[in-house]
């Protein structure tokens, strides 16, 4: 599964990297702790070129309450065993859930970083997982739906990130999941209405670690109210060893040239401030 997600990157730079605006009104505050029932950038086969923002806790049209399922397995029932070799069908084309929002109704996730804990202890040991060598934000494989309050009315926009097994980062941290994590290319497909249920399978497989890391964070993540940068500092050593500065430092410090000190992000209260 994905257990929680940071999204810090502002919205003009993220509306430069995935070339699109943000809609009408949508607002984008940074958020190191997203989690069920909180606001999340996405888009949608039907708007590609606008960012909205949507509930992370998946809710199908024709459901009586909400459902808040903030994860979609890739292989449905199938791969019980979780087993990261597996070639079987997806069974998410036949999950009632899911089998229509997958076909037609398929988003990407816009993120910076993701966070998981081992199987058994979960988020009481955390792990950051971000992309090394300053790539900046990235997009997960999601699924979305509108449902309708049948008392108020009210439109929820809800989405579910899609998961596969673990590849072999998300297997030294302990768990039996990941994401399904897009590359440029399968962005650009992940949006395909004529996208192949072939193609589209072979999508839903284990994401290439190389070019990502991880590194375990403090336990506070687990507590939907705690936010702010202090969340993803370190508390241990990185999975992979490298060179690169892990994600909380190259968001809490800024370089104006390679021969100048770092100048550390001002801070507001417990909140650090953007550039």
């Amino acid at each position: 599964m994905c257990g929680r997600a940071s999204v810090i990157t502002p919205a003009a730079l993220l509306e430069r990297r995935f070339n699109a605006a943000f809609a009408k009104a949508e607002l984008l505050t940074e958020n190191v702790n997203i989690s069920a029932g909180n606001q999340i950038p996405v888009i949608t086969m039907d708007q590609p070129h606008h960012i909205q923002m949507f509930t992370l806790g998946y809710t199908p049209h024709w459901a009586h309450k909400q459902t808040f399922m903030i994860n979609a397995r890739a292989e449905g029932s199938n791969n019980t065993e979780n087993d990261p070799n597996y070639k079987g069908p997806a069974g998410i084309f036949q999950k009632p859930m899911f089998r229509h929002a997958i076909r037609s109704q398929r988003c990407l996730v816009l993120v910076d970083a993701f966070i998981e804990g081992p199987r058994l202890e979960k988020l009481n040991r955390p792990h950051l997982i971000y992309p090394n060598k300053n790539r900046g934000p990235f997009a997960l494989g999601g699924i979305f739906d509108t449902w309708i309050h049948p008392l108020t009315g009210a439109l929820h926009h809800t989405v579910a990130i899609v998961t596969t097994a673990s590849n072999r980062l998300t297997q030294r941290i302990g768990h039996h999941r990941a994401p399904v994590v897009l590359t440029k290319k399968q962005e650009e497909q992940w949006l395909d209405k004529d996208l192949s249920i072939a193609a589209l399978s072979k999508i839903m497989t284990p994401f290439d670690d190389k070019g990502f890391n991880a590194y375990p964070i403090s336990q506070k993540i687990k507590n939907p109210e705690q936010n702010g940068l202090e969340l993803l500092k370190p508390v241990g050593e990185k999975i992979f060893k490298d060179y690169d500065r892990c994600l909380y430092e190259r968001l809490k410090y800024k370089e104006e040239s390679a021969y100048t000190i770092r100048e550390e992000r001002l801070v507001e209260g417990d909140q650090f401030m953007l550039f």
